[in-house]
């Protein structure tokens, strides 16, 4: 039976944050790794049960955008992170899980910026306990409101949007 599109997206995105935290730990070629897991761990044909039925052209495009768009990308995470927590400071995970969040808000607009950081955030709890999913939530949030002015409509104190 197939999955639902949401839920075969976030099977994609798992996928393409597993596939990131592969490149970063072998220094593989990003080609080859994806093209791994599109013919033997996503879509109709994978054995990774826990990855579930992926959108696999969903995939590749995240996966491959975020490998090729890394220098712009990390320069973005970077810019709003602490100082005195830079990127390569980060857990390898973590820094894919952001990759792959940026990429899809600066490349990927036909999904709205709140799914990608609630996806992302959602991600980000499977492997961690309550810091670091507080950093991915800031981070995408912030870069988010760079990304997509505007989208995120700013929210006045009796919980209502602001006037736009």
């Amino acid at each position: 039976m197939t999955e639902p599109q949401g839920r075969r997206r976030t099977s994609a995105r798992l996928a393409a944050v597993q596939a990131l935290y592969q490149i970063e730990m072998t220094q593989a070629e990003p080609r080859h790794v994806i093209a791994e897991f599109m013919a033997h761990r996503i879509g109709e044909n994978g054995t990774d049960k826990e990855l579930g039925e992926a959108d696999a052209e969903f995939f590749n495009d995240v996966a491959s955008g975020a490998s090729a768009h890394e220098t712009e990308i990390d320069r973005a995470i970077s810019s709003a992170l602490n100082p005195e927590w830079p990127l390569n400071r980060l857990e390898s995970v973590l820094r894919a899980i952001l990759r792959c969040g940026v990429f899809e808000l600066g490349h990927r607009p036909d999904v709205p910026a709140e799914i990608v950081i609630n996806e992302y955030l959602d991600i980000a709890h499977a492997f961690f306990g309550a810091k670091e999913p507080g950093l991915v939530n800031a981070v995408l949030d912030r870069l988010a409101r760079q990304l997509r002015a505007g989208e995120l409509g700013e929210k006045r104190s009796g919980g209502e949007p602001a006037p736009r």
